[in-house]
């Protein structure tokens, strides 16, 4: 079993509600593991947070065609239930068990970071995610900011911090 695997493990899955809605589809994001890195999309409803596995690019040189393009694709028209089919490594974390969501903005020197933290196993045990934005990754701080807005996610931290520099 792989760390990843290892790691979402025993991830929840709810099933979607008929009026569960999306309220940020966060995109181009991808998370460096030691011999790949991992592209990921996050689909945020007012009920879970759905994290997507859209592809996986090796250091190898023989092994670096995919860059989670096809699969973005693929996450932009679905409903988040058809979303969490997608890969068996696709998981889902009830809203009422995240913590925090952090963007720190990217500069002309540093890629944007997400930050996703949660409670899982009844809050015994902390999670989270540290995902850093691809070359073609839009600013999603608009996004981010209306999130701090939303009422399902008034227990959650949720900060988008702004640079003001090029560093």
């Amino acid at each position: 079993m792989t760390t990843l695997e290892t790691q979402l493990e025993g991830k929840p899955e709810m099933n979607t509600e008929p009026n569960e809605r999306l309220l940020a589809h966060l995109s181009g994001w991808f998370r460096q593991r030691p011999t790949s890195m991992e592209y990921w999309e996050l689909l945020v409803t007012d009920e879970r947070l759905v994290w997507c596995f859209v592809g996986e690019s090796f250091k190898s040189m023989l092994l670096r065609a995919d860059t989670g393009e096809r699969g973005r694709r693929e996450i932009e028209g679905a409903t988040p239930q058809r979303a969490l089919t997608f890969s068996e490594r696709n998981f889902a974390v009830p809203l009422a068990s995240v913590e925090s969501i952090r963007l720190r903005e990217g500069s002309l020197f540093r890629r944007a970071t997400l930050t996703v933290n949660w409670r899982e196993n009844g809050g015994t045990e902390s999670d989270s995610f540290e995902l850093h934005a691809t070359k073609s990754a839009d600013s999603q701080v608009d996004d981010v900011e209306t999130l701090q807005n939303e009422s399902a996610l008034s227990h959650v931290d949720v900060e988008a911090e702004t640079q003001s520099g090029l560093f």
